[in-house]
């Protein structure tokens, strides 16, 4: 039995579009959920930080509006915003379907850097509707 996707599976949708990217995927294939403690610089993170449901009145769902963040992880500074500014190009202000699941909106609403471990660390927080 065939589940009906919804925006709980919006990762899937995020890491389709970045792998099919032409500038994401000159720079790194390695996108991961939620954390990953085994993957080589440079690499991608993404998750669903938020969800907000909308219901129409009719009771039936509407569009959810999800905060979603994404890391690009990298060696050097410069190659991460690089790689952030190729993340941003590929999502910003998209629109597109995949897998049943429809990216009805997605643009950027904050960013933030910072060096953790062994990685410089991009983060860039976007704002899309489903």
């Amino acid at each position: 039995m065939a589940v009906n996707k919804t925006s709980l599976s919006a990762g899937a949708i995020i890491r389709a579009v970045l792998l099919e990217d032409p500038e994401v995927a000159a720079r790194t294939r390695k996108i991961f959920p939620v954390v990953t403690d085994q993957a080589e610089l440079p690499y991608i993170v993404y998750r669903r930080a938020s969800l907000e449901s909308n219901p129409q009145k009719s009771g039936r769902p509407g569009t959810d509006m999800i905060e979603l963040e994404i890391l690009c992880c990298t060696a050097s500074y410069a190659e991460g915003v690089e790689l952030a500014e190729a993340v941003r190009g590929a999502l910003d202000y998209t629109e597109t379907e995949h897998d049943g699941l429809r990216l009805r909106a997605c643009h950027l609403t904050a960013s933030e850097e910072s060096y953790e471990g062994d990685a410089y660390v991009q983060q860039l927080v976007f704002t899309a509707k489903m």
